[in-house]
């Protein structure tokens, strides 16, 4: 395998309602042009590692990604990845993703823990119901929504070609083996915040993730959580969100610490 990937970026966003993805909205706060999604950007990252790991990486892996500077449409981006770390731990990968001029647009890691993760209490994660009018984002609703209301849903191998299209993705191992991309879970943490208070136009910068489990063909998938902290920085007001993907009702497959601006300051990050 190769240490470098390269993608032609793709902004999938250009219809949502958070219209940073927008190009005119963007400009406002001072981008050149609407953003391709983190969580895109984050799937980007995750080819190397699930390249190099396979479905042991994807069932028990861990990855974390910072986002530094954005990704826009049709740029090609460069994922690097260090060479292999080795400790008592596991094995750890350094990841970079940079743009056509060179610029530093990410940063992050992936592991393959030597041990397998550490169980996680579901009952911990309740279900809750969607609100029915969301409150608009601030710092008192977002701590007040705890639980989150849950986002419930399903993975159909069927449709999965649509989003590896989508990301780029090139490896066979998904539609071989009929198990959901990373990336396309950690959207989830993307839906929970937007359908839990309105948002204006707003940036995921960084997650950590663990994998607990795959997700296969017919599994229903339930993302729960809190918000974990709120916080600003540099003008910014920003939350991060403590998140349990649980498939059919009973197993984790993915814990997310997920930190979004949900209310950017005028001008760019």
């Amino acid at each position: 395998m190769s240490d470098v990937y390269r993608v032609s970026a793709y902004n999938t966003a250009t219809e949502s309602e958070n219209r940073i993805h927008d190009d005119g909205v963007a400009k406002d706060f001072g981008f050149r042009g609407g953003l391709v999604p983190g969580v895109d950007v984050y799937a980007y990252m995750t080819h190397p590692p699930a390249e190099l790991w396979g479905l042991e990486w994807l069932e028990r892996g861990t990855m974390q990604a910072r986002f530094v500077k954005p990704v826009y449409d049709g740029e090609w981006v460069t994922v690097e990845m260090s060479d292999t770390s080795e400790t008592d731990a596991g094995t750890t990968v350094e990841l970079t993703v940079h743009d056509a001029t060179g610029d530093l647009c990410a940063t992050g890691s992936a592991g393959l823990p030597s041990e397998p993760p550490s169980p996680v209490d579901v009952a911990r994660y309740p279900t809750a119901p969607l609100p029915d009018r969301p409150p608009p984002a601030s710092a008192a609703a977002l701590l007040a929504a705890d639980p989150l209301g849950s986002l419930e849903g399903g993975f159909h191998s069927e449709h999965a070609p649509s989003y590896l299209d989508d990301v780029r993705e090139t490896l066979g191992i998904y539609l071989d083996a009929g198990v959901a991309h990373p990336g396309w879970l950690l959207r989830t943490a993307n839906y929970i915040l937007a359908t839990n208070v309105v948002l204006g136009p707003w940036i995921h910068v960084e997650s950590s993730v663990r994998h607990l489990g795959l997700v296969r063909d017919g599994d229903r998938i339930s993302t729960r959580g809190r918000p974990s902290a709120v916080f600003e920085r540099k003008g910014h007001r920003l939350v991060s969100l403590d998140l349990l993907v649980v498939a059919n009702d009973a197993n984790p497959v993915m814990h997310i610490d997920h930190t979004a601006i949900y209310e950017p300051r005028r001008g760019g990050r």
